[in-house]
C-alpha cells in the first residue's frame, strides 16, 4: 500500500543510494534509535529509496500492538507476556529532557557520530494531543570525510500511549537534502492532509522515537514480551521487544547504572530479518534512561552509549 499525497501537484523526490561502501554513515542511521531506525539502514542500501512516497507493507501476521506504558494491554488488543495492573503509568517523558549519545563502532575506539534525543512540548495535532519528540545525527571528524550525515527527526507522537500521529525525516547526506513530512492514518477513509504524505499504517504504529519513548515506559517488572507495529518513513515493520535480563550492571560515559536488558526483534512481512541484532539497556528508576544500545549487524558491531542526561 503506498502513501497518498494531499497536494496533486506534489512532485516525487527520490534520494540516491548511500551504497554499500559508505557503511559506517548507514551504521550511524542504524543506531541512532535502537528501537527501530535499523529499518532505515536496510532501504538506504537500496539503489532507490522513495522518501517523499514510502511503501508500507503489512506483516503476514496479525501485529498485536502489545502492552501500554503501565504494562497493560490496550483496550480490545490481545495481552502479550504477563498482564498488569491497571494503575497509573510510572513514567511520562519529561519536558525538556535532552539525551546526548556517542556512536561508535568496534576496533575504531573513537566516537563515529554524536546522537541527541530531545522531548518538546505537548502540542495539538489533528486535534489530538501530542508529545513533540525529536532526534539528530551528526557524524565526527575524521569521519565526515567519508560520510557526511547531518540529520534531523521529529516525531508527534500521542500522549496517551506514543503511537505516531506525523513523523518527519530532514535528512542532509553527503550535500542531498530532502524533507519529508508523514501522517499516520489507520482508515483509507480519511481524507489526505494537504500540507503532508499521508502513510496508511495499522492502528497503534509508533515511529522509531516514539518506539524508544514507548519502551522506557513499559514496566519490565510485569511485562516480558510486547509487539507493537513500527513505521520508520519507509515501511511498516512488526517489532517485538523481549526481556532478556534484569539486574545488568552497565558503566557508559553518563556514569553506572543497574539496568534492564531488552532484546529487539524485528519482522519485515512476517519474516524475523536474521542479519542484525539490538539490545537496548533501560536504567533502573524512575527516568528509565536509555543508556546503551547495541546492534550486531554484517559490518560492524555498534555501541551507542548515553554521555549526558539535561
Amino acid at each position: 500500500m503506498r502513501a497518498v499525497h494531499g497536494n496533486a501537484e506534489y512532485r516525487e523526490r527520490r534520494t540516491k543510494s548511500m551504497g554499500k561502501k559508505l557503511g559506517v554513515g548507514l551504521l550511524i542511521i542504524l543506531v541512532l534509535l535502537a528501537a527501530g531506525v535499523w529499518t532505515y539502514w536496510r532501504l538506504a542500501a537500496r539503489k532507490a529509496a522513495k522518501l517523499s512516497a514510502p511503501v508500507i507493507v503489512t506483516p503476514r501476521e496479525p501485529v498485536q500492538p502489545g502492552a501500554t506504558p503501565s504494562g497493560k494491554p490496550s483496550a480490545g488488543e490481545p495481552p502479550v507476556g504477563k498482564e498488569a495492573s491497571g494503575e497509573a503509568p510510572p513514567f511520562q517523558p519529561r519536558t525538556g529532557e535532552t539525551l546526548e549519545f556517542a556512536a561508535n563502532v568496534t576496533k575504531l575506539n573513537t566516537t563515529v557520530a554524536d546522537l541527541k534525543v530531545l522531548v518538546g512540548e505537548r502540542r495539538n495535532l489533528a486535534g489530538k494531543n501530542a508529545w513533540h519528540l525529536q532526534a539528530f545525527a551528526h557524524t565526527e571528524n575524521p569521519y565526515r570525510m567519508v560520510f557526511e550525515l547531518d540529520d534531523q527527526f521529529d516525531s508527534y507522537s500521542d500522549a496517551a500511549n506514543l503511537t505516531s500521529l506525523q513523523y518527519e525525516m530532514h535528512l542532509s547526506e553527503r550535500g542531498q537534502k530532502v524533507d519529508t513530512v508523514e501522517r499516520m492514518m489507520s482508515s483509507s477513509r480519511e481524507p489526505a492532509p494537504a500540507n503532508a504524505v499521508a502513510a496508511r499504517v495499522l492502528p497503534g504504529t509508533r515511529d522509531p522515537i516514539g518506539m524508544l519513548m514507548y519502551l522506557r515506559g513499559v514496566d519490565w517488572a510485569k511485562t516480558t514480551e510486547l509487539r507493537s507495529p513500527v513505521f520508520d518513513g519507509h515501511k511498516l515493520y512488526d517489532v517485538r521487544a523481549v526481556l532478556a535480563g534484569k539486574s545488568q550492571k552497565v558503566t557508559v560515559a553518563a556514569g553506572k547504572y543497574v539496568t534492564t536488558k531488552i532484546e529487539i526483534h524485528v519482522m519485515d512481512n512476517g519474516v524475523e530479518m536474521k542479519d542484525a541484532h539490538f539490545w537496548l539497556y533501560l536504567a533502573d528508576g524512575v527516568e528509565r534512561l536509555p543508556v546503551l544500545m547495541e546492534a550486531v549487524l554484517p559490518i560492524a558491531t555498534a555501541r551507542v552509549e548515553l554521555t549526558k542526561v539535561k
